[in-house]
Order: C-alpha cells, then sequence, then structure tokens
C-alpha cells in the first residue's frame, strides 16, 4: 500500500499510540490500513486543519471528501436541524430530496436538450462505491453487453464488481475476464488508440462493451489531466461500439478543477453516466450518479432500485448545504486562483530540486512527481514515501499515488488558500532538502 504504516518504527511511538494502534488491530482486523510511518491520531478538525490531542494544528493538503472544509458551520448547523426534525427513507415524499437532484442536476451537463441545456435523471446511494457498482449495473443492463475498459491503474471502488476492474488494487486482487486495462493518458500515449484496441479485443474474445469508466483527473494514474479535451474522441469510440461512457467524478467533482464544476465538463464532452462520492455531503454518507433518462427507464422500470437510506433527509440537508457553501464562499474561483499560485510555485521550486520532476494539476488537485536524483527522471517511490512522512512530521498532510507510488498527491478541502499555499510550499522545500 502506498504511504502506508507498516509498523516498522513502532517503538518510535508514543506508549498511548502504540496502544491504540494494537487496540484497533484486534477489534478491526488486517484488512484495514494506516498511513504514515508514525501514525498520527486526530481528534477535531476545521476548515483546512485537523488538530491532534495536543493541540497541535495539522493542515490537510490531502482530502478531498471534507470538499468544503472540516466542521464546515453551514454544514454542521443545517445537518443538526434536520436531524432534530426529520430522518427516514427514501420511499416517503420529501420535498428535500426533489430539491436538491434539480440543484444537482442543473450543474451537469450530460445529455443534450437541443437548445445548449442538459437532460439527466439523478439516483442517490451512500459512497461512491455504491454509485459506481449501480453505473455498472444500469450500463450491462442498457447495453446488455458485459466488457468494461479502464485504465491501468484505476481505482473505482470496493465491491466485488468494482475491485475486479480497480488494477490499483494490486495482484492480490485479479481483474474480471471482461475487463481490458489500458496506458494511462501519458505523453507519448495514444490514448483513444489504446481504447480502440482494447474494445476489439473484447470483441475478439466475444464480448460487447458495456462501459468505459475513467476518473476525469487519472488521479490513480498519477494525476493526468491534460490536454483538456483529450478524452472527446474515446466518447465517440465507445458510443460506436454501442458502450457507454461512465465519467467517475468522485475525486475530480464538486468545483475542484476551479474552472468548471465537473473534471469531465473540462473536456467537453457529454458523458451517459457521471458517478459522484462522498464530497457531495462534505463526508456524510451520501453519494450517487447522473444520467441521461433513456438509459435508466429501462433499468428502472425492469429491475427498480431502491437504497433505504442514500439520499435520506439528513444527508441531503448536508450536501445542498454544499451546494450552498461552494456558491457564497465562490470555493470554485479559489481553486482555480489558489491551484494556479499553488502549481506555478512549486514548478519553481521543482526547477531548483534534482528530486522533483514535472507537476501537473487542475484547480487544488496537482501531482508532483518525484525522482531519484542523478538519473535521467527515474520514478521514486521510495523517495516519495520520504517526502510524504517528512510533510507529515512538519504536520502537512499529503499522500502519494500512481503505479510506482512516485507522485505526491496534493488535494486539499476547497477553502485552502494562498496562505496554505505557502504553508505547505515552505514545509516540501524544507523536506526535499533534508531527505536527500
Amino acid at each position: 500500500m502506498v504511504n502506508g504504516y507498516d509498523g516498522s518504527r513502532a517503538a518510535e511511538l508514543p506508549p498511548a499510540t502504540r496502544e491504540l494502534i494494537a487496540r484497533r488491530e484486534r477489534a478491526l482486523g488486517g484488512a484495514y490500513r494506516l498511513f504514515y510511518d508514525q501514525p498520527v491520531s486526530f481528534v477535531m478538525g476545521a476548515g483546512v486543519y485537523l488538530y491532534d490531542a495536543d493541540g497541535n494544528a495539522y493542515l490537510d493538503a490531502y482530502n478531498n471528501v471534507p470538499s468544503v472544509g472540516h466542521s464546515h458551520p453551514h454544514v454542521t448547523e443545517t445537518v443538526a436541524k434536520q436531524l432534530g426534525t426529520l430522518n427516514t427513507h427514501t420511499r416517503y415524499l420529501t420535498d428535500g430530496l426533489v430539491a436538491y437532484a434539480e440543484r444537482l442536476l442543473a450543474t451537469h451537463t450530460v445529455g443534450a436538450d437541443g437548445s445548449g441545456g442538459s437532460v439527466a435523471q439523478a439516483m442517490f446511494t451512500c459512497t461512491g462505491s455504491e454509485a459506481n457498482d449501480l453505473a455498472l449495473r444500469i450500463a450491462r443492463h442498457y447495453t446488455g453487453a458485459t466488457g468494461v475498459v479502464v485504465t491501468a491503474n484505476a481505482y473505482h471502488g470496493v465491491t466485488a464488481a468494482l475491485a475486479e476492474l480497480s488494477p490499483s488494487l494490486g495482484p492480490g486482487v485479479p481483474l474480471g475476464s471482461h475487463v481490458r486495462v489500458v496506458p494511462a493518458p501519458a505523453p507519448g500515449v495514444n490514448f483513444t488508440a489504446a481504447v480502440a484496441w482494447a474494445i476489439s479485443d473484447l470483441e475478439r474474445h466475444g464480448l460487447r462493451l458495456a462501459a468505459f469508466l475513467a476518473d476525469s483527473l487519472f488521479s490513480s494514474d498519477g494525476v493526468l489531466p491534460d490536454p483538456a479535451g483529450f478524452l472527446a474522441p474515446v466518447t465517440e469510440i465507445v458510443h460506436a461500439a454501442g458502450g457507454l461512457y461512465i465519467a467517475d467524478e468522485v475525486q475530480s467533482g464538486f468545483g475542484r478543477t476551479g474552472t468548471h464544476m465537473w473534471g469531465y465538463q473540462r473536456h467537453g464532452i457529454a458523458p451517459d453516466i457521471v458517478t459522484m462520492g462522498k464530497p457531495m455531503g462534505n463526508g456524510l454518507p451520501i453519494a450517487g450518479l447522473v444520467a441521461r433518462p433513456d438509459v435508466t427507464e429501462s433499468f428502472g422500470r425492469q429491475a427498480r432500485y431502491f437504497n433505504t437510506f442514500g439520499g435520506n433527509p439528513v444527508c441531503v440537508a448536508a450536501a445542498s448545504a454544499v451546494l450552498d457553501v461552494l456558491e457564497t464562499e465562490g470555493l470554485p474561483a479559489n481553486a482555480a486562483a489558489t491551484g494556479a499560485y499553488l502549481k506555478d510555485a512549486a514548478t519553481r521550486l521543482a526547477d531548483l530540486s534534482p528530486v522533483l520532476g514535472d507537476i501537473r494539476g487542475a484547480g487544488l488537485y496537482l501531482g508532483i512527481d518525484v525522482i531519484a536524483p542523478g538519473t535521467p527522471g527515474d520514478p521514486s517511490g521510495k523517495l516519495a514515501a520520504a517526502i510524504v512522512n517528512g510533510m507529515r512530521d512538519r504536520r502537512v498532510l499529503i499522500s502519494a499515488t500512481g503505479p510506482q507510488g512516485n507522485v505526491l498527491k496534493v488535494r486539499p478541502p476547497l477553502p485552502f488558500a494562498r496562505e496554505h499555499a505557502d504553508q505547505f510550499l515552505t514545509a516540501l522545500q524544507e523536506t526535499i532538502e533534508a531527505v536527500h
């Protein structure tokens, strides 16, 4: 696991931390993982900071789930009010669910209605994994096919159906026979041709394409957002093969890219299905998808769909409050401005460092390549891990990604401002000077 705690430095941890880790392992088992060589325990969060039991503030440059900031007052107050009023399942008629769906759909460009607008319908779940699982079910029902194309280090969820099309989970989780992987859209890769080849290989083995599924920023593949627009030809190939384009917006959605509400909109495409995750409710368990009505119609009629608390009144209140905050605080615009500032400053730092390579990003999502010094750009996952842990020691939280674990993943909550970027950059400079 990239950036995973392995226990090798347990003796260096405070006794209370060692005991909590031991209790956790006894109670939760070995499947759960912790971050960092020296795990950190938090008791409070506010804005872009997390706080440990001693009151030390850690700058959060990693967590996208609390999209509008930890413990945002408007979200907290709205949720508390709704929780004290009503929370029930979705087979009762409630205005809040319908009103939120209408607001959410207005932000998407999923289906063309002939006048530049969009036509879509929403379905709600509790997690992004559920949303992707549901999208896959709908795609298979609509197309009558089973084949899926994903990128070589993709991650799309933890259900059985999604694990077998999430190569980033590693060799211990086999891919399905109906899955084809294509190289990530990096320089030198003809991504459109790769997708076309994968579809033809499915057909050669007697399988038809149900869906092409992609994270719009290709986060697990190393954060590969550019050039904007390169995904447009892929949609044409997918549709020509009878498949559906599913845009996974769990990491790239809700204004994170700055210039657009959704990552797929940077590419000027109109996906058939778009999936979203827990940033929808600032961490509360609400997620979902939007899709063209003709895609969902026969599924809804023949298979139906019910999720007891997917879209319950409390989580819908949180999701609606998130949209309020994104608008009133101008967070997408902040993501664009702060993200550009952060990327430019990090690029200047990389120009002077033998261990930092290419820097890519869109809004408040950056990928920073870490390379071994004295080599022609060879990736170094070991050095990236040292930087991640060095940043943690300086109370700045990031992680790493990419097939070789050598890409620093910088993905803070959206209120992350210029002063936070400066704090991040100072810690990064100190860390890279210390690790090589």
